[in-house]
């Protein structure tokens, strides 16, 4: 399991802006002279965080490519254990949301017939969080 402290998130948040500003910051020199002053700052403040995530940008892809062998061995070797392991469970939603018990035990409540019956589908493409 990957955790993320609220820093790395943070960053990893931060990259995917500056990934998706990066058409902006592409854009030809004859176009300036259409843009608003809005645009304009937009530009300047994606260029500025494109020029400061830069180094991070790079440690990022360094980061990944050192945990990219340790994800394929995790997935090779655990992979055919999780597959068997939801055979087993199934439907997911035949279960209540897990409980954590004082002494540390997670319990997982299947639910009965009639808890399955009363649940209402959800429109379509709507999904419960």
């Amino acid at each position: 399991m990957i955790c993320m402290t609220p820093m790395t998130l943070i960053r990893t948040v931060c990259v995917l802006t500056v990934l998706g500003a990066a058409p902006l910051a592409a854009q030809d020199a004859t176009e300036d002279e259409g843009r608003s002053l809005m645009e304009e700052g937009a530009r300047l403040f994606f260029e500025g965080i494109q020029r400061e995530m830069g180094p991070a940008l790079e440690g990022l892809r360094d980061r990944a490519q050192e945990m990219e062998p340790a994800l394929r061995q995790f997935v090779e070797e655990m992979g055919p254990a999780l597959r068997d392991l939801m055979g087993e469970i199934g439907d997911l939603s035949a279960f209540h949301a897990p409980e954590v018990l004082p002494n540390g035990d997670i319990l997982l409540r299947r639910k009965t017939p009639q808890e399955m019956q009363d649940v209402s589908p959800l429109p379509e493409g709507e999904i419960e969080l």
